[in-house]
């Protein structure tokens, strides 16, 4: 396979895996509005939503990095 398929391929992977981030952030933003809204009786769990999202955040910026680099290569 050609150098360029490859990288075609990769991109469309961290495409893919980008796209799979931001729908589980945007979902898990709606769920923990939600709970706000309405206090649930375990804060933990509230809690452990927000990290999962902060860090749901950390790897999309990652991936964004990757498929758009600041500098040319």
């Amino acid at each position: 396979m050609s150098e360029s398929m490859e990288i075609t391929e990769q991109e469309s992977d961290l495409r893919a895996k980008l796209h799979a981030l931001q729908v589980e952030h945007r979902d898990l933003d709606q769920i923990i509005a939600q709970l706000q809204a309405v206090p649930p009786p375990d804060e933990l769990m509230l809690r452990r939503m927000k990290k999962r999202k902060l860090l749901l955040k950390d790897r999309i910026s990652v991936l964004e990095r990757m498929l758009e680099p600041d500098e040319p290569a």
